[in-house]
């Protein structure tokens, strides 16, 4: 992954190896650097030059030294909302079907241009990502990495787009799904019959992006989010019915069913006629 830096200019050429590293996405939040020994030899700097370059990037809050546990990348990505409107956002659920919108849009967009640009390396990659998806599903029970594994693919999606801004977009958009605001992802994938529908989309998805059918990607990419959201409405449904089945099994459990009322003189006599 890293290279040999330029001797003239030792310090800035590492600094800007990575942040190039950071900037492209191969570099993502959390991820540890090699040891200052193992990355001095792979870049071919002087332990001090390197020292100075680290030093230069935590600076610019793109790394953090932890004492005894090495240097990380920084959380570079960030919310794409500020904390007190994802509070707005989660007391008003409306709000989630403008997010479905845009992510019908710039995933579209991104679908696109994954086709026309994607290495093959990024097929691999995306291909690589399915099969564990086919492998989750195919459990006895839910698997808790198709969640995950479904962000993963969008995320390599948005990579194999080859465009930076987009990208950095893409990743802020989903770490409010992998914080659950605007969906409880484990109910959509428990929903009867999403699971097998979102795999075979994902499947086409990637079948466009390779075959670089741009426009085919980009329906794929807006069919998926509509069924998403389609999903999720119908998964809330069924949830607001079953709580609602609950209450009225509850409260006939817990009342006491009335005795039969004492019959009046006047039904008697009207009884026995």
């Amino acid at each position: 992954m890293f290279q040999k830096v330029d001797t003239l200019r030792t310090a800035d050429a590492v600094v800007q190896q990575i942040e190039e590293l950071i900037l492209n996405g191969v570099l993502r939040p959390g991820d540890r650097l090699p040891s200052e020994r193992d990355l001095a030899v792979e870049l071919d700097v002087s332990r001090p030059v390197l020292r100075a370059a680290l030093k230069t990037l935590e600076e610019r809050y793109l790394v953090v030294a932890r004492q005894g546990g090495g240097t990380f990348i920084a959380d570079v990505i960030g919310p794409i909302f500020s904390e007190p409107i994802i509070d707005l956002v989660e007391r008003h659920p409306a709000a989630r079907a403008d997010y479905l919108e845009f992510r019908r849009d710039i995933e579209a967009i991104a679908a696109a241009h994954a086709a026309e640009r994607a290495t093959s390396q990024d097929h691999t990659i995306l291909t690589q990502i399915l099969v564990q998806m086919d492998e989750a599903f195919l459990g006895d029970e839910l698997d808790t990495r198709e969640p995950e594994l479904d962000i993963e693919l969008h995320q390599a999606i948005g990579e194999a787009a080859h465009n930076v801004i987009l990208l950095h977009n893409l990743r802020s958009c989903y770490r409010l799904l992998e914080n659950g605001v605007f969906c409880n992802r484990q109910k959509l994938y428990g929903h009867p019959t999403a699971r097998k529908k979102i795999l075979d989309q994902h499947h086409l998805l990637v079948e466009r992006i390779c075959a670089r059918d741009a426009a085919g990607a980009f329906d794929a990419a807006q069919n998926h989010i509509d069924f998403v959201g389609q999903a999720l409405l119908e998964a809330e449904a069924t949830d607001n019915r079953q709580a609602v089945a609950s209450l009225r099994q509850h409260h006939r459990g817990s009342s006491t069913k009335p005795s039969n009322p004492t019959l009046s003189k006047t039904n008697k006599q009207h009884i026995s006629r």
